[in-house]
């Protein structure tokens, strides 16, 4: 059993260019349509982890919608505002809310070539006023309409694609996995290559073993499996 060569090499493309210091947190989304729509801008932006806050256990995702995507994030499931809050901090991202305040900054004239993490809310309520206070800034997108917002998913998109562009201009977009830490690279991309052998390896307390240049398992780490 090993990945065909062909199929690694996508694999090994994707993950090469994933960011781990570019994230969402979502509060009180909860139509899976919209949840899978922010899912696929993620992954087409290079996101590694989406942020949701929810008291259920799962997040649930439209797969036509998602195109499959949700495969290929890590999601980050908080119970509340509170500890994703501290989880994201502690991880050294800075907190940009979508909300219209008189403390509201454009968007545009923000940087995000650091560790960025944009906050958004549903459609009709926007953040709770408890997230906005503990956002680092609260940012907006100019509209010229007579609505004054964007469905979620489009304002995912805006901002993560503003993110991925200043990031470009300034050569910091990954292309070689340097957007990961060392391990978290192997580990990922083993499990995106053999989804399949995950259970194995953990129910046994195992280490996944190393890759060769084309995707295959080394056969002395396979075989003392």
């Amino acid at each position: 059993m090993s990945v065909l060569p062909r199929r690694f090499n996508k694999i090994k493309k994707v993950l090469d260019s994933r960011m781990q210091n570019l994230s969402v947190l979502v509060e009180a989304v909860n139509k899976p349509h919209n949840l899978s729509a922010i899912l696929r801008t993620c992954d087409a932006a290079g996101v590694f982890e989406a942020n949701f806050i929810s008291n259920k256990q799962n997040v649930k995702t439209y797969n036509s919608t998602a195109q499959g995507s949700q495969k290929w994030l890590k999601l980050k499931n908080h119970q509340d505002s509170k500890s994703a809050v501290n989880s994201l901090k502690e991880k050294g991202f800075k907190l940009f809310g979508t909300t219209l305040n008189k403390n509201s900054i454009d968007y545009r004239e923000l940087d995000y070539s650091d560790s960025t993490c944009f906050v958004l809310g549903a459609e009709k309520w926007g953040l709770s006023e408890e997230l906005i206070s503990q956002v680092d800034e609260c940012i907006f997108i100019p509209m010229n309409g007579m609505v004054q917002s964007l469905n979620v998913s489009v304002a995912a998109s805006v901002l993560l694609f503003e993110a991925v562009r200043q990031r470009y201009h300034q050569g910091l977009i990954p292309l070689k996995g340097e957007g990961l830490e060392k391990n978290l690279y192997k580990k990922t991309l083993f499990e995106w290559c053999y989804p399949e052998l995950i259970n194995h390896y953990k129910s046994s307390a195992l280490s996944y073993p190393e890759l060769k240049e084309n995707g295959e398992i080394c056969k002395s780490d396979f075989n003392k499996d």
